[in-house]
């Protein structure tokens, strides 16, 4: 498979299923192939339903190098300057916690720029979840919640497709719902996609779809993918992924990422 990559000046990357391993970690060898994309100019994109800090701790060697895309496109940072943000409408914050006051055997999580909140109804969620999120304080209620949403994320310990989605896909005509991986099911902006983000990157750092690599794994990818003319679906991706980008590389536990950035360095 010949790819004329000479022109490529930014690399995206999903994190879960895409970059990380099944273990969620970030391989050696990427640390490695990253310093040959820096001196090559090449700004690295690290893009994310998880939590901004919890993207940085995955990266941190490397943070004050990158852009990083948080909460599915509801935050952009890079260093300390804060790109974008898409919070959601304060009045929608209320509607969607009383609908899921509703639905059974459901964790739900109040997603702001630096932290999450949940409630202590489950150990075994809260365990789960430090893994996606670094930073979270439990609170007695979610229902009063006052402060800025960028995110309502919501776990199901079965499917989120089955047991969540039939419950709030009535939110569609106005927000952003999307089953961003087996488990877990995402209510944002409109706008507050990764896809959203990183169009406004591109604008921004002056990037063509013919200068940009985009790698990703599943729905929550697919905007994305769509922007790039070397979008890559990992082949442990969802099939949705695999129609829309135009490339499939190995799977993440075998290093399908940096498979392909080996043929950008030079």
């Amino acid at each position: 498979m010949y790819m004329d990559l000479s022109k490529i000046k930014m690399v995206v990357s999903d994190m879960d299923g895409t970059l990380l391993n099944s273990q969620h970690e970030v391989s050696d060898q990427f640390f490695e192939l990253f310093k040959g994309l820096k001196s090559q100019g090449i700004t690295f994109v690290a893009a994310s339903g998880r939590q901004y800090n919890s993207i940085i701790d995955k990266l941190y060697t490397i943070k004050d190098d990158i852009i990083v895309i948080a909460e599915n496109g509801g935050f952009a940072m890079k260093q300390q300057t804060e790109l974008l943000a898409t919070p959601l409408d304060k009045h929608y914050v209320e509607d969607i916690l009383k609908t899921l006051d509703k639905i059974p055997g459901i964790h739900p999580v109040i997603c702001t720029k630096h932290k999450a909140y949940l409630t202590n109804k489950s150990k075994e969620f809260v365990e789960k979840l430090a893994e996606y999120y670094t930073e979270f304080e439990i609170v007695e209620h979610l229902s009063n919640f006052k402060s800025e949403v960028i995110k309502i994320a919501i776990y199901h310990f079965e499917s989120s497709e089955q047991h969540i989605y039939p419950y709030v896909k009535h939110f569609e005509d106005n927000l952003k719902v999307k089953v961003s991986g087996e488990n877990w099911l995402d209510i944002s902006s409109m706008n507050a996609n990764k896809g959203f983000a990183l169009e406004k990157l591109m604008k921004s750092y002056n990037v063509g779809s013919d200068e940009i690599m985009v790698f990703g794994d599943y729905n929550n990818d697919l905007e994305m993918l769509a922007l790039s003319d070397f979008g890559f679906a990992m082949k442990n991706a969802h099939p949705n992924v695999k129609k829309i980008a135009k490339y499939e590389t190995l799977s993440n536990d075998n290093n399908g990422v940096e498979h392909i950035l080996k043929m950008l360095i030079k």
